[in-house]
Formats: C-alpha cells, structure tokens, sequence
C-alpha cells in the first residue's frame, strides 16, 4: 500500500490510502463467530434491546468506552456483524492481519485518516454496521465528551445510529487476569432504539454537524441512564 499525505483544510495532515482494500463483511461475520465463542464462554452476557437493531441497511453502533474489551464484546452479542474503527496502536504483530482479517477498520487519530474514513463510508454505503466509540478514547464510559466523528459519519452517509451501552466491563480486575473483569462475571450489553443524527436537510455545514453532535449526545446520555436503570448498575 503505498500512502502519501498531503494538508487539510485545518492544517492537520490527511493521510491517503491508494490502494484501501474495502473491510470484509464476511470476515466481520467470522468475527462475531468468534466473539460469540469468546465472550460468552469466558463472561456472561446479559443482552438487552438487540431486536432494536434493523435487519438491513446502514447502522451505526455509538458505544461507551470504559474497558477494553468493550468492542469484542458488542462484536459478539450484536445481532449483525459489525466493523469497528479501531485505533491503528492496536494493530501491532499477529493482531494486524487477524484485525483486518475479520473487518475491523484501522484509524490512525493523529491525522485526518482519509483512507479510514472511505472504509467507513463504504461499509455504510453497503448497508453494513458501523462500530463507533464516539468519545474517542477510554474514560468514564458516560458520554460526556463526543468528537465529531460520529456525527459526520451519520449525517454523511444517513445512517441509523443505534446507542449501545456495555456497564459492567470497568469494575475490579479478575484474580487470573487483572486486565480483565472476573472470568463468568455478568456484563450488561444494552442496545437502544436507533435514531437520525441529522435534521433531515441533508446539509453537511459546520452548523450541521455541531447540531447533530449536540443531538447525538442527548440521545446518548438517555439511554445510559435508561440503560442504568434496566441493569441497576
């Protein structure tokens, strides 16, 4: 793959991909195999609100982020297969191929990814499922500080976005694993009724997408509250 960079409108480099290969559906598909296997066998899910989630068309997952297992675990439980943006340092050694392998996006957060960003819009330009952690990075989990790219992902391409609020992941560490949360502890993956970021304008103005961004985070925040109360956690 041969990349060059060139600058954004903001002065941040844009990275280019020449020749992005599109994410996989069929191995986002085995992905989810996997998840299945893996986190049901090693933790007990409790999944609430799946049938939320349209059968078909452009979805996008907006997920709290408080552990890292937080992605594998929606991969596994979610009624389809889902492509994650996942932040580039995650793809070090044999994780690299096995990523890309099963369809997850690699995104370099440094720079405006432009080759992430096509393989993005192109999964939701197939009709498949967006993984998206709005806030970023790990944190409280609570959706409290949204970046933009959910929105522009949203308002781009007219996708549904279905919040998804995974509580539990984040406790105390395991006695095997530390890392991890205690082998066969339940965690509570709650799935909420899909919505429009958009205004139904269509525009994509700066105005636009601090709007949607605005509108996404309330919808987020009330359904980890509601989330919180259907779980009692």
């Amino acid at each position: 793959m041969r990349r060059h960079a060139r600058r954004g409108e903001a002065g941040r480099e844009v990275t280019e991909a020449t020749s992005a290969k599109p994410a996989s559906e069929r191995g986002a598909e085995v992905g989810r195999r996997i998840g299945v296997g893996l986190m049901y066998g090693l933790w007990r899910p409790r999944v609430l609100g799946a049938w939320k989630v349209p059968a078909t068309g452009p979805v996008i997952f907006a997920v709290n982020h408080s552990h890292n297992i937080d992605g594998p675990m929606v991969m596994g439980v979610a009624p389809r297969p889902t492509h994650f943006l996942i932040k580039k340092e995650a793809f070090i050694g044999p994780l690299d191929p096995f990523l890309t392998g099963i369809g997850q996006l690699k995104v370099d957060r440094s720079v405006a990814d432009r080759g992430a960003i096509t393989r993005a819009l192109d999964v939701l330009a197939a009709g498949g499922v967006l993984g998206i952690f709005p806030e970023g990075t790990r944190g409280e989990g609570d959706f409290a500080s949204l970046r933009a790219g959910l929105a522009y992902f949203a308002v781009r391409s007219g996708a549904a976005v279905v919040p998804v609020a995974v509580l539990g992941s984040s406790g105390r560490g395991g006695r095997l694993i530390k890392g991890l949360p205690p082998l066969r502890s339940r965690i509570d993956v709650v799935f909420g009724d899909p919505f429009e970021a958009g205004d139904g304008s269509g525009r994509r103005t700066r105005k636009a997408l601090d709007e949607a961004t605005e509108r996404i985070q309330k919808q987020l925040t009330s359904h980890l509250e509601n989330a919180r109360r259907l779980t009692g956690r």
